[in-house]
């Protein structure tokens, strides 16, 4: 919701506001719900109306992306493909275990990456670094499958590339601006087709060319890396499939929509959460081996250049039945699985700058007009030709990503399990540190050592398996940090209203929150002593004038137990 004041409308002092004074008023895109999908809050459970099944095969829809295609032929052909096929299911294995815990939390909580990443070892304002590389793997791959579109319709209708670049940016535009809703809309829709699409280019070539699999599997790739097995190749090649691993922050903004566990529904939630969660690094592991498989096949009829590019080998692989149709239905299929993905890149994107930017100025004018600052920049990537240099950016991208990830995990089933973080989530400005060591400092670390290994600095073994020590370090600091200050940076004061009590307490009740007077289930309130009264979590973050007192000065809270129940809604 969005902040259209000139100042904050919090007070500074500790009465409450005289009757009838200002208060805070947002925009009319940022106060609809239906646009905004509760994009800086927790979903309440009054919004949470989609079935486990639901909430899964939209999540899932939103993997149809083709870029597994395009880094899986290019690890394979760097690297062949004993080492290709290692580091693609040493990555996978990696991505799916630090995933469950990451899944289970924002399901349970109702919360998207961000916020579970302020609670999770970061604090408040730590958690905007990882926002931004949140952001950063949005636009990334918004361009690369942008890419991928753009060079589907220059070979389907000779569009030139660089206008393709703005056509993929264009159309997805409609669809994110109306919100969660219309996403999940375009999954259902657009799902038989793209099964069909995903399916048929195998089966055409399991009846056309029988022996192309087992020549696969001796396949040396382009590079003269051989078909034998590399450490070096393995270990350059994991790094680049590990590039995927902050795709578990977009299954979480479908996640939070997961309906409450119950008795009647726990096995259906498990399946859903788990699928819908990590589960996606299934299906992508396999579409990258595909994806190789393809562009095998397709080499010696277009060459590498166009190989690494989905549509080509999409095209020769459907040749044999389809014929003069081929092009068509290839570029139909890729454009349908580009629009599937982008549409989430898009969302995701506005999320994660619309989380940023509060914390930093303070306003909010609403999720939808960061998809334009997401989509500029991921459009300023297609032009400056990023498709070129995939396999070095990805596996930069990795080293940061994966010490992100692995960090939050390692909170999520160590610190919270021994004592040394809150058994909850906590993700409210007025009760975090602006930042936590454990988390944040453990991912500085680990992604600056890595990073420095990744550019050569420790020799070539190093440089291979820099994403291998960017996770071990962030696996052994966050919780080696939580210990040695006894997690005293997780929780700036204690939570009287919604803290360890809350799994006992009906977080279905609202409560109107002092400044904007709207109502919010009970896990989006704070107690303010500015205001002498609830406040809901937005209203708080967006306050530039409180100096923090709920923080600095013990004595100045709790002020209201309990809140006043307006309502209680399920």
């Amino acid at each position: 919701m969005t902040d259209t004041a000139a100042a904050p409308s919090a007070r500074t002092g500790a009465q409450p506001p005289p009757e009838g004074g200002p208060r805070r008023s947002y925009a009319r895109m940022a106060a609809d719900e239906s646009r905004e999908d509760y994009s800086l809050r927790y979903a309440p459970h009054s919004f949470r109306r989609w079935s486990p099944t639901m909430v899964a095969s939209t999540a899932l829809g939103g993997i149809a992306y083709l870029a597994d295609f395009a880094i899986g032929a290019s690890i394979v052909f760097t690297y062949g493909f004993t080492s290709g096929l290692a580091s693609i299911l040493t990555a996978a294995t990696i991505i799916f275990v630090t995933g469950i815990p990451i899944a289970r939390a924002c399901a349970k909580y109702g919360l998207d990456m961000d916020l579970i990443t302020r609670g999770a070892g970061f604090g408040y304002f730590g958690s905007t670094l990882t926002s931004l590389i949140y952001a950063s793997f949005t636009f990334i791959f918004f361009a690369l499958e942008g890419s991928i579109m753009a060079q589907a319709m220059h070979q389907a209708i000779g569009l030139p590339v660089q206008v393709g670049y703005l056509v993929t940016t264009l159309i997805v535009i409609p669809i994110v601006f109306r919100g969660m809703g219309a996403l999940a809309k375009v999954q259902a829709w657009t799902q038989p087709l793209w099964i069909i699409g995903m399916a048929l280019p195998f089966l055409v070539l399991t009846f056309e060319a029988p022996d192309a699999w087992g020549a696969f599997g001796s396949f040396g790739g382009t590079e003269g890396a051989g078909s034998g097995f590399s450490w070096i190749g393995f270990g350059l090649g994991t790094g680049v499939a590990l590039s995927l691993i902050a795709q578990i922050g977009e299954q979480a903004d479908y996640l939070r929509f997961m309906p409450a566990k119950t008795e009647a529904n726990r096995r259906r939630w498990n399946l859903a959460v788990l699928a819908a969660g990590p589960g996606w690094v299934i299906i992508g592991a396999a579409k990258q081996l595909g994806g190789a498989f393809l562009a095998f096949v397709a080499l010696e009829a277009v060459g590498k250049t166009h190989a690494l590019e989905p549509i080509a080998p999409q095209i020769e692989a459907l040749r044999p039945w389809l014929g003069s149709f081929a092009l068509p239905a290839a570029a139909l299929f890729v454009i349908v699985s580009q629009v599937k993905i982008n549409v989430t890149n898009a969302y995701s994107g506005s999320l994660s700058w619309s989380n940023f930017f509060s914390r930093l100025t303070h306003r909010h004018p609403g999720r939808v007009w960061y998809i334009f600052l997401n989509l500029a920049i991921a459009l300023t990537l297609m032009e400056m030709n990023m498709f070129a240099a995939l396999n070095k950016l990805l596996g930069f991208y990795s080293n940061v990503g994966i010490a992100w990830i692995t960090v939050v995990a390692a909170d999520l089933v160590i610190n919270k399990r021994v004592g040394w973080s809150p058994k909850y989530i906590e993700f409210k400005r007025a009760y975090l540190y602006a930042v936590n060591p454990a988390g944040f400092g453990s991912m500085a670390i680990a992604s600056v050592v890595s990073i420095l290994a990744f550019f050569g600095l420790f020799g070539r073994y190093a440089e291979a398996f820099s994403t291998f020590i960017a996770a071990g370090l962030a696996l052994v600091l966050c919780p080696l940090i939580a210990w040695a200050t006894k997690g005293r940076y997780y929780l700036a004061r204690p939570n009287p209203v919604n803290g360890p009590e809350a799994a006992v307490a009906d977080v279905t009740a609202t409560h109107t929150c002092a400044v904007c007077e709207t109502a919010y289930e009970l896990p989006d309130i704070a107690d303010c002593p500015v205001q002498a009264g609830p406040i809901c979590s937005l209203c708080c973050s967006l306050d530039a004038e409180c100096g923090d007192v709920c923080r600095k000065d013990p004595a100045a809270g709790p002020v209201l137990m309990p809140l006043p129940t307006v309502r209680t809604a399920v």
